[in-house]
């Protein structure tokens, strides 16, 4: 199975009032975890979308092996980031992409891992993670849903797809799917480190 591993991390960072992707975790940055996390699962095909602070964010990430895509429509939302994505991998004959949020440092290796195991044994499924009683990313969309994705328009990402496509769904439960949204998550991850 050809896997795609696409990060979007075109957003602004509004409730944070600062620029996320670069906030310092450790020798690296909070995108920087991601990537990282990302390099080291089973997937060799790393994509990163782009969209505030372009210039800035890649130039912060360039020492790592990876694509990185611009999505000059970050203002419209998650969902834009998506079609982004999917656009530039188009010629590329992707069996299936995982989208991950370059905002979510747990979502280590092993979890990415678990992920594309799961996918590899069904191949026709939505592999997502489970929230409390929500499903959502990281998630894998195998090739057949594609076009729906790219219709997505939006803040809630693939929220509304993988709702209505339940039934074609494994949800995997994990304690890895904190977001850092605020300056107080971003200090209490650090702490937790």
């Amino acid at each position: 199975m050809k896997l795609a591993i696409v990060i979007l991390s075109a957003g602004s960072s509004t409730r944070m009032g600062a620029t996320k992707q670069l906030l310092p975790i450790g020798k690296t940055s909070l995108l920087g975890l991601c990537i990282e996390n990302a390099i080291q699962s089973h997937s060799n095909h790393i994509y990163c979308v782009l969209g505030s602070n372009f210039e800035t964010i890649k130039k912060s990430i360039s020492q790592y092996n990876i694509e990185v895509i611009y999505n000059p429509k970050f203002k419209e939302g998650l969902s834009s980031s998506i079609v982004a994505g999917l656009n530039h991998l188009a010629d590329k004959n992707f069996d299936a992409v995982l989208f991950l949020l370059g905002d979510q440092p747990k979502v280590n290796s092993k979890y990415i891992n678990l992920l594309i195991l799961t996918s590899e044994k069904e191949p026709t499924q939505i592999i997502a993670s489970q929230y409390d009683q929500a499903i959502g990313v990281p998630a894998i969309f195998p090739k057949k849903y594609f076009e729906q994705l790219l219709k997505l328009k939006g803040d809630k990402g693939a929220k509304d797809l993988l709702n209505t496509c339940k039934s074609q769904t494994i949800a995997i439960e994990s304690n890895k799917l904190i977001d850092i949204d605020t300056h107080d998550e971003y200090l209490n991850f650090i702490k937790s480190l």
